[in-house]
């Protein structure tokens, strides 16, 4: 599969999206950098984190672990390798929960992401879905996570909704090769 410069993969929690987000890196055939935003402040998110590095072990996988400087370890990607930022939900809480500029912090991304020398696919949750929430910083999050996947939606090529695993392509086509697994 050749997958455009920006992809974007969006869905719920536990919707799919980060399998289906792997899968589409593995079949481009180029290198795979796992940029992982995750940062493990509860027993829960060690556990999940321990998972997913497991997952990942001995199939080729280059792991970056980026939770603040997302845009910067970007840059280190090199042409023949392929990105996947996973995930962005998870960078956003981290620079709210630090009190950091979300909103300057995204326009440094995606000046990042319009020169890139890689492909790079991006995982987000929609968290618009679900009731507005009863306190300040979850509505606060609410908002400006729906703010950053409209803004890099805009920028990607490729817009991939995925429920229950399976995905739905809300802007452009995938250009699909001869591929081992089915998207």
């Amino acid at each position: 599969m050749r997958l455009p410069p920006i992809s974007l993969v969006l869905g719920g929690a536990s919707s799919g999206k980060s399998a289906f987000a792997e899968r589409m890196v593995r079949q481009s055939g180029l290198a795979k950098v796992y940029v992982a935003t995750a940062e493990a402040r509860d027993g829960e998110m060690k556990t999940k984190i321990t998972k997913h590095r497991g997952q990942r072990a001995g199939q080729g996988w280059r792991t970056v672990e980026a939770p603040h400087e997302t845009a910067t370890a970007l840059t280190q990607i090199e042409a023949g390798e392929i990105a996947l930022l996973d995930c962005v939900t998870f960078w956003l809480t981290n620079l709210m929960i630090d009190d950091g500029d979300w909103d300057e912090e995204l326009e440094i991304l995606l000046d990042v992401l319009v020169q890139m020398r890689a492909p790079v696919v991006l995982v987000s949750n929609d968290v618009s879905g679900g009731v507005v929430p009863e306190n300040a910083l979850a509505r606060a999050f609410q908002r400006a996570q729906g703010v950053v996947n409209q803004r890099l939606a805009a920028q990607a090529d490729l817009v991939v909704y995925v429920t229950a695993g399976l995905p739905t392509v809300l802007k452009g086509e995938p250009q699909l090769d001869d591929v081992d697994e089915p998207w």
